[in-house]
């Protein structure tokens, strides 16, 4: 018998979907298939996914024939290696360590005044301009290009071929031919990069790893993953959290009286949302058992992280959003070894966002109703394409 097809859509954009609820409460390691047609296993429980999330026997490496995204019928990426992403112990350790003080709670601090000057800037731009605007193109999107550009030494001027190349990657009604044509052409561009950076390197991260005896390959695999992750990410999580700010004009008014809630805020929204849910897949490389159900060795897991979020064994009242709340124990950043590299630099850039947005706009308001706003139901990353907004 064929495994149920697991939805990913939203039905209502701040909620996860239905069947995800269903399974944490009713079966909470499930067999289903997911779009691909691929057989899986799917955690919904926040302990069942912590548990798998740090136990050694669980792979993360996609070409594992089990991996639930592995693609039998695609290439490598040309001279590509796999990405930090992709490598378990004891290959990893030393891979995360080369790169880990880059994103120190102490370096990342140090960009503070330059991720305000960028805001600010974004900030006086929409101010001076007509309105309605849309935020996703007039801060959400450019603010965490800009500083991840800034830090990898990556062009800024070419943001609209590698946002266009990511979106492409991101879309899951692509298909697989069209994902991987995008990422080859950032992959291509990013080797041309890099080379040109082992030549004459730079002030930057990407420049800085080739100095410390980086592998051109591995040091193009890592501005892969970190030019990728460090700009779409931080973008929906900005225009989700705005939207949730003014849809909770009660909460929104507590963290303009008291900006130093704004850092619970965000962990609130970052575990209401759980942009990323698609990206935490295993595979079992031996036999396991999880939340009393045997996983055998070559079987794929999927984590289902938006209704883990919601969990009420570890966040009680978990389907309502409260800016007070502070759970950092979410698993919006991942979990375990893997844990987002660059979740400190995150956390900073929506914290600075919302700080200056909420203080510097006060009549800020939606200019569409939120049942127009086209949200990215097609997306392995959530978030909206486009957010219009007055004053």
């Amino acid at each position: 018998m064929t495994a149920p097809e697991l939805p990913f859509t939203r039905t209502c954009p701040f909620a996860p979907p239905a069947e995800h609820v269903r399974l944490r409460e009713e079966e909470p390691v499930a067999r289903v298939t997911l779009s691909t047609g691929r057989e899986v296993w799917a955690l919904s429980r926040h302990a069942d996914i912590r548990t798998m999330l740090t136990d050694p026997r669980f792979s993360t490496d996609r070409r594992h024939p089990g991996h639930p995204f592995h693609a039998p019928d695609l290439p490598r990426l040309e001279r590509s290696r796999p990405s930090l992403i992709e490598l378990d112990p004891p290959d990893h350790g030393p891979a995360r360590r080369a790169v880990t003080g880059e994103f120190t709670v102490r370096r990342v601090a140090a960009l503070g005044p330059r991720i305000q000057q960028v805001v600010d800037e974004h900030v006086d731009a929409l101010l001076a301009g007509p309105r309605p605007v849309d935020l996703v193109q007039a801060l959400a999107l450019p603010v965490p290009s800009l500083i991840i550009c800034d830090l990898l030494g990556v062009p800024y001027t070419d943001h609209d071929f590698f946002q266009d190349r990511t979106a492409r990657m991101l879309r899951r009604t692509a298909t697989n031919e069209q994902r991987f044509a995008a990422a080859q052409d950032l992959q291509r561009y990013l080797l041309d990069l890099v080379s040109g950076k082992a030549a004459t390197p730079g002030d930057d991260l990407l420049s800085r790893q080739l100095a410390r005896g980086g592998d051109l390959e591995d040091v193009v695999s890592l501005g892969f993953l970190l030019l990728v992750a460090g700009h779409e990410t931080t973008a929906n999580m900005i225009s989700l959290g705005v939207l949730s700010l003014l849809e909770h004009p009660d909460q929104l008014a507590a963290i303009r009286a008291d900006p130093t809630l704004t850092p619970k805020a965000v962990e609130e929204l970052l575990r209401y949302f759980t942009i990323a849910e698609l990206v935490v897949a295993r595979v079992a490389v031996t036999d396991v058992e999880i939340g009393g159900v045997l996983i055998r060795a070559g079987e794929g897991v999927v984590t289902l992280g938006n209704a883990a979020n919601r969990d009420p064994a570890a966040f009680p009242d978990g389907d309502r959003l409260d800016l007070t709340r502070g759970g950092r124990h979410h698993l919006s950043f991942g979990f375990g070894v893997h844990q987002c590299l660059g979740q400190n630099l995150a956390r900073l850039e929506l914290q600075i966002v919302f700080d200056t947005l909420l203080a510097r706009v006060p009549g800020l308001r939606l200019a569409t109703p939120v049942d127009r706003l086209p949200f990215k139901d097609d997306g392995a990353v959530y978030g909206l394409y486009e957010l219009p907004v007055t004053w």
